[in-house]
């Protein structure tokens, strides 16, 4: 039987969400049944690439130079051209279409070529109520129009669905939910030393230590996290803090830093590839952003066993359970962080509670293989409605 010829196409491949889900549903659809490419534009980021990962995992991966993030006239036609001309001579079942850019590109695209089955994943919508009332009249106008030629949409949180639908893109029927799914196995059974880990970060064996795994952009807030820093740090001297990830706003929250006196509390570990170790070796996970979809360092710190304070953004209510595996707070309260991190501090039995409910609630629920389980039922199902 002809394998079933999937493309899945996306704007960047920055270390982030929407990539990482991309890449685990091309390296984990069944290889008997699906043959699957990968296509990108070709710009990273300070926030790290996740090139080389894709290659390790032999996925299939190729490069459109005029698919950039930026709104750009002509680059953007130029990659509307090319894909329609590469997708007419390269025929794919099913184009399944991730983030902002290349999901308006990649949908018309594969229309204007006559593909079958068209899929796009909402990793958070294109818009969202931080923009000028202009550009988010922009994006949900491009949305609508390209939701004609959609055949699914699959969001990470519910709360996407509704966002959609209250802005008339699309009925209820064309919608899914699959949270984003990560290798639980990773975070949960990974093996550490700690006392190790933490002497090759500066930290002593005994103290406790609050982390987050976020890029360092307007979107994750970071100045919101060094300000609960600061706050924490005031009654709990002794606590350190530690920030994985690198982004545009690294310059601006070294100085934030140093004007708060934080160098020796809080450590900026930039991009690292041992974040399942260092999620063993936190005791308290923080996450301040300002929007998000559902962000995947929430399985992950759950699978770590790791209380959760965050933001009450979009899917974090779907992970977190306020009072159960965490605590929640609106986006930009900074008090409240600070609050509901000093009451982890305070409380060892509570940290270790919280941890073995987060630990509990993250599988099935947010593991990789059931959502691409989920996610090849959705091709088949789509595949056969038109034949």
């Amino acid at each position: 039987m002809r394998k079933i010829r999937v493309l899945h196409l996306i704007t960047r491949l920055i270390v982030g969400g929407a990539q990482e889900q991309a890449m685990l549903t091309a390296d984990f659809l069944e290889k008997k049944s699906f043959e699957v490419e990968v296509w990108s534009g070709p710009q990273t980021g300070s926030e790290g690439s996740l090139k080389e990962e894709y290659r390790k995992r032999g996925i299939k991966l190729e490069f459109i130079p005029e698919l950039v993030r930026e709104i750009n006239p002509v680059k953007d036609f130029l990659a509307l051209f090319k894909l329609v001309h590469k997708l007419k001579r390269q025929p794919f079942d099913i184009v399944h279409t991730n983030s902002s850019k290349a999901g308006i590109l990649g949908r018309i695209a594969a229309k204007l070529a006559g593909v079958p089955v068209i899929v796009h994943t909402v990793h958070g919508w294109s818009f969202h109520d931080r923009m000028s009332p202009m550009k988010k009249n922009f994006y949900i106008t491009l949305e609508k129009w390209t939701e004609h030629f959609t055949d699914k949409f699959i969001t990470v949180t519910d709360l996407d669905i509704k966002k959609g639908l209250d802005e008339g893109i699309s009925k209820p029927d064309k919608y899914l939910t699959i949270h984003s799914g990560i290798e639980i196995e990773r975070y949960r059974d990974v093996q550490v030393d700690i006392r190790k880990k933490r002497q090759e970060l500066g930290i002593k064996e005994d103290a406790i230590i609050v982390g987050t795994v976020a890029r360092l952009s307007p979107q994750k807030a970071p100045l919101d996290f060094v300000e609960m820093v600061a706050n924490v740090h005031q009654d709990y001297p002794d606590v350190k803090f530690v920030y994985v990830g690198d982004g545009p706003l690294r310059e601006i929250v070294e100085d934030r830093i140093r004007e708060y006196r934080l160098e020796n509390v809080i450590s900026l570990l930039g991009l690292r590839c041992d974040v399942p170790e260092l999620l063993q070796c936190i005791d308290i996970f923080a996450l301040s952003s300002h929007w998000e979809g559902l962000p995947r360092v929430f399985p992950q710190a759950m699978a770590a066993g790791k209380p959760i304070v965050a933001t009450r953004v979009d899917g974090a209510s779907e992970a977190i359970q306020h009072g159960a595996n965490g605590f929640l707070v609106e986006a930009g309260d900074v008090k409240g962080l600070s609050h509901y991190v000093g009451l982890l501090i305070e409380d060892k039995n509570l940290r270790d509670v919280m941890g073995r409910k987060g630990l509990d609630m993250v599988d099935p629920d947010f593991g990789a293989w059931d959502m691409v389980a989920r996610i090849s039922r959705i091709y088949e199902e789509l595949l056969n409605g038109i034949h």
